[in-house]
């Protein structure tokens, strides 16, 4: 059994890693009886940890905010994720962080072992960070807090919306997960008025309020959190679904465009390209750079599209209007108007519905 000094230390890491821990499932990790689990608590409640104890057959332990933050137990991997995790939010992202983070990192490189600080610092040589400056929106940090808060206690928050439409609504939910994806967070959650799950994007979060409600978590239907979002994204941006037939042998083809496209061999030196996209002029591209014939099968506004880059494409070349260009009738107006679907899952208000 381990002494009573590092017993201690293991118990207080494990009550900072971990919201609630059944006191039984406590004990078993620590390797020790309930009755010396409770006294290793006292200890901790002596030297200032607020531990609150929840009595009966499923009680458990749970490390309550105090008056002042204590010191904090991390491992190597988690101080040397905590430095870069300060490194990315001092460059921006959510509003009003990056000079904290900024002094917090001083603090947590100052105290740090030279071995684990040449470990950050080889992080860093490696690693170009993305800047958020003008890629995206930027997040409120007391939205983001409040919201994580809520996530991470499951209580149950209201806010207000704005859609992607320019809707106002309040939300009432019970919050799941937060997830940073395309340069943008999402708050993923279930709305109780309209009793399905939902994505919010959280620029549009306003007013985020605890309720003090605790809430069962619910199964949700996605695999975690970041595919539930994915297939939120998915449901806005796919809005064609294209067919185009390719006079060459599907190898050559997927290994050019199979990260974005099924390729399937039609007969001898033939295949078909099919991908499902939100905007027209990407499978134009791609097609046109396959260095082959092609005839477009579907849907009619990429042929639009395609008789549209031919007529730029020819101006471009000095060769005036293409032959078949006074031919087309309609489509040029449909394809003329198209605009990039902005992904941002955001409820039925939006149209999106997932699960």
């Amino acid at each position: 059994m381990a002494n009573t000094s590092s017993r201690t230390l293991r118990l207080l890491s494990l009550l900072q890693t971990h919201r609630y821990w059944p006191g039984r499932e406590l004990a078993d990790r620590l390797g020790v009886s309930p009755r010396t689990l409770r006294r290793d608590v006292d200890r901790l409640r002596a030297l200032g940890y607020p531990v609150n104890a929840h009595r009966g057959v499923d009680g458990g332990y749970q490390l309550a905010a105090g008056a002042a933050l204590p010191p904090l137990l991390v491992d190597d991997e988690e101080a040397v994720a905590l430095a870069i995790g300060l490194r990315t939010a001092a460059q921006g992202g959510v509003a009003g962080i990056e000079e904290a983070a900024v002094r917090a990192l001083a603090k947590v490189v100052q105290v740090m072992p030279q071995r684990l600080r040449r470990r950050v610092d080889a992080l860093r040589r490696v690693t170009v960070p993305a800047s958020w400056n003008g890629a995206g929106p930027v997040v409120d940090g007391g939205v983001l807090t409040t919201v994580a808060q809520a996530c991470r206690d499951e209580e149950r928050l209201r806010f207000g919306y704005r859609a992607r439409t320019g809707e106002e609504s309040l939300r009432y939910v019970e919050p799941h997960r937060l997830v940073s994806m395309g340069q943008r967070w999402y708050l993923v959650a279930y709305d109780l008025p309209r009793q399905d799950w939902r994505s919010f994007r959280l620029d549009r979060v306003t007013g985020p309020e605890a309720t003090r409600e605790r809430f069962r978590p619910r199964e949700l239907p996605a695999a975690d959190a970041g595919e539930f979002v994915r297939r939120s994204i998915g449901a806005i941006q796919a809005e064609y679904t294209v067919e185009i037939r390719v006079r060459a042998a599907a190898g050559p083809v997927r290994a050019q465009v199979g990260q974005w496209a099924e390729v399937t061999e039609e007969g001898p030196g033939v295949s078909v390209l099919r991908m499902t996209t939100h905007s027209l002029d990407w499978p134009v591209l791609a097609a046109g750079s396959l260095g082959a014939e092609f005839e477009v099968l579907g849907p009619p506004e990429l042929l639009a599209r395609v008789r549209e880059w031919s007529r730029r494409l020819a101006r471009a070349a000095g060769h005036g209007e293409p032959a078949d260009a006074g031919t087309e009738t309609g489509s040029e107006t449909d394809a003329g108007t198209e605009t990039g679907t902005d992904p941002d899952p955001d409820g039925r208000a939006d149209g999106v519905r997932t699960g």
